[in-house]
Order: C-alpha cells, then structure tokens, then sequence
C-alpha cells in the first residue's frame, strides 16, 4: 500500500466490518449491496440483425479494453446491449472480460448484459475487474470443457456502493491512474518488438553474411538472397542433408500412450527450440511399424503446415522421438544442425517458404520445396563459429526481452492493485482532482 500512499491517495479516516472476508473493511458511510439489487440483468435476446456484434473475442482479459474485429454476428440468439452497459463475460470467467460498451449493439449469449442503477456504469466495470471478484465467480463454475458461471449465483454476490458522485470521481481516478499505467505497459510491449526484430536482424544477417564485415563478397545468384562471402558455397538443402522425408502422416490418434515413444507436434516447433512442455506419446509397437520415421540427436524437424519452415534441433534427450507430418532432414557431414537451422528459420528462409508454399488458410511445404531452399554456407568450422556468435546474442536479447517483460507484469500488478484499493475503499479518492497532464 506504500506505493499507493505516494500516489497521495490515503486511508479513509473510518472503516467498518463488510461482513464479507474477500471485500474485508470498506469505509463506514458505504454499505454492502448484492449485485441484482445494484444492476439489472438486461439484454434483450435478438436473433441477428444489422448492428455492431461483439463477441468473447472483442474483450481483452483483466483491463477492460474492446478489440476490434471484423467478426460478424453468428446464427442463433445473441444479446442487444446499449451504450454504457457492463457485458461481463460468464464463459470462462477466469479470463476477468468486463467491458463498458461505448455503443449500442448486439452480444455472444455468454455476455451478462448489466446496466448499473446505484453507481456509476464505470464503477461497476471496474469492480468486476478485481481478482477478488473474478475469483468468486470462478469458484462458481459449472461444466468442465467449457466452464460457465450462472446470474443466480453472480447476482448474490455482494458489492461496495456509495454515493452516486463518489463512484463516478472514483471510475475517473482509475480512468486517469490506468491510462498512465497502460500507456508504460504499451512502450514496454513496443521495445519488446524492437528487439525481436533486431534478435532476428542480427541472426540472419550472421548466416547469410558472415561475421568478418570485411570479408570480400560475390553474387549468390538468388535474388532474395544477395551477396554472400566470397569464399562460402551455394547451393541447395537437399546438397546438405543425406534425408529429407515427412514424418507419420496417417491417423496416429488410436496409438496415443500415457508414455512410449514422444510425438512432436508443430506446436512443439519453436525458433527458440523445441518447446517439451506438452508432448505426447505414441506406443511402441506403433512407433516401429514406422521405423523411417525416426527423429535421431542432431536430426531436424521442420514445420510444414501453418508456419512452414521453422525448425528446431532434436536434442539428445529425444531421441529416437517421430513427428506427425512434419519435415524430418539429417545433415550431411560437413554441415553443424544448428547453423542449419538458423538459416531455415532466418529472414531469408520465412520470405522463402513464404513464396513457395500453397494454401489460403494455412500454408504448406512439402519435401520437394525443403530440398530445394538455396543457402551459403562456409567450412563446419566457420558455421560453429557463426552459431556459437548467435547462441550468445540469443542470451542477450533474452536477458533484455525477459526484464522488460518483467516490467510489464510488475505494472499490470499494480494496475490490478489499484483498482482493487479504489473500488473496495482502501484509498480515499474524494479530494482527487484530475491533473491537467
């Protein structure tokens, strides 16, 4: 609360028991109403018609925000809505969707459409943005693929109410404190994408370029790629790898295991590496029907639908591991798995399986496409030297990417906590007056 007093927002002089443990004291001229009998429950039920939808997927979880889409409204029943109704989201409660509409339009039947009649519209939204009220909902939940929570029991649910003035002066505080908090959060988000777009700079200009900036260069004679060193190699993947075959494609579903041989997915390829957190496993005597499919240490594993082209290296502890329809290739002595890779997931490789992958919704590549992906390379030992480079500037960036991430989370911590000390009384907000910023 130290942080929050330096805001010069203090304690209210009094305070009295709520009665209620999660709310704990509130300021003794504020009472304690349950949700029905601060809100009606509204929202006409309307089939679809020529007015703004919006869905679970316009709200963005815990602040509140609207994100626009260009969904349309689906077949069946929805909910009308007017401008400064709360649509607080009963799917999923967990994932804190609260929005104040900004305009009138129709909603997912998973909306509770409430409109405020003792605080102010903003109040009500922001309260039920609190974790403390999230997390009394979410204990309600019913259903387990989908988990809903139901109006009778939010609707009993209690909530501070005040003076009709003091809710709105309280909604424009957090309006003003948010948005000075969101707009540190946005330039956090910002400097994040800089440096993935540098990381992913600095990468591709190693292995297509080389570390020696003097270094004499020649045509590669691929257009996309330029100038390479002038003592590397051009040339094709499938001249770099003694196999490139697809994984198992055929139904695998019936050969699932509790354990046995790993299955990696594309879900599982990532640039960083492959990610081992959620792999399944295939039985054993599936597995061996489809020996040629094994994925050996050092081999490597390519996506071929979705995100065509990036790949990761098997690493030890997975091997003898199969992937289900994705590329599997074995370098060629000579070549070092890692530099590979790096040029597989460059900025070369994307605009490269870019254009010569089919497919509207979801690109494709196939081995013909893998085989034929030009690239320069030098002797193993500089590409070990090029990888070791791009290992380090891996950890750097990282080391910039996960403080800055850090910032992020120790500001929505205090979003959350402000909120949570303005609506529940922690903070005395009557004598605020908005800066002129």
């Amino acid at each position: 609360m130290s942080e929050l007093k330096a805001g010069k927002c203090q304690p209210y002089p009094e305070y009295q028991d709520s009665g209620v443990e999660w709310l704990g004291k509130i300021p003794s001229d504020w009472k304690v109403v349950k949700l029905k009998f601060s809100t009606v429950l509204t929202g006409e039920k309307t089939l679809p018609v020529n007015a703004k939808y919006v869905g679970m997927e316009n709200v963005s979880s815990k602040n509140g925000k609207y994100i626009e889409t260009v969904e349309t409204a689906p077949e069946g029943i929805s909910n009308s809505f007017n401008e400064g109704d709360v649509l607080f989201g009963k799917l999923r409660p967990y994932l804190a969707k609260s929005w104040l509409a900004t305009f009138a339009g129709i909603c997912s039947s998973e909306f509770l459409v409430l409109r405020s009649n003792l605080t102010h519209s903003k109040y009500l939204n922001y309260f039920m943005l609190t974790d403390e009220f999230i997390e009394q909902v979410n204990s309600s939940t019913y259903g387990s693929k989908m988990p809903r929570a139901s109006w009778d029991f939010i609707g009993l649910l209690p909530m501070p109410v005040m003076g009709y003035k003091l809710s709105q002066k309280i909604a424009n505080f957090l309006d003003h404190e948010t948005a000075k908090i969101d707009t540190l959060i946005e330039k956090q988000q910002q400097l994040i994408k800089l440096l993935k777009e540098k990381r992913q700079a600095v990468i591709s200009h190693a292995v297509t370029k080389g570390l020696n900036p003097q270094a004499p260069m020649k045509d590669s004679a691929v257009e996309w790629l330029g100038e390479v060193p002038e003592h590397w190699v051009t040339s094709r993947y499938k001249y770099c790898s003694s196999r490139v075959i697809v994984g198992i494609a055929e139904a695998a579903t019936h050969a699932y295991s509790e354990d046995g041989t790993v299955l990696i997915r594309s879900t599982n390829i990532k640039e960083e590496g492959l990610r081992t957190s959620d792999l399944l496993f295939l039985k054993k005597s599936f597995a061996e029907q489809n020996d040629s499919k094994y994925l050996f240490w050092g081999d490597i594993v390519t996506v071929r639908t979705g995100y065509p082209g990036i790949s990761a290296v098997i690493p030890e502890e997975l091997d003898r591991s199969q992937c289900f329809t994705n590329l599997i290739s074995t370098p060629m002595k000579g070549f070092l798995a890692g530099y590979l890779v790096e040029y597989l997931n460059s900025d070369m490789g994307k605009s490269y399986f870019s254009l010569q992958g089919w497919g509207s919704a979801q690109k494709n590549i196939s081995v013909p496409i893998l085989q034929e992906f030009p690239i320069a390379y030098p002797d193993i030992q500089e590409q070990k030297n090029i990888f070791e480079y791009i290992c380090n500037q891996r950890q750097k960036f990282s080391a910039l990417l996960d403080a800055a991430q850090h910032s992020i989370t120790l500001m929505q911590e205090r979003r959350i906590a402000l909120i949570s000390a303005a609506v529940t009384g922690k903070i005395d907000v009557r004598n605020w007056e908005q800066p002129n910023d």
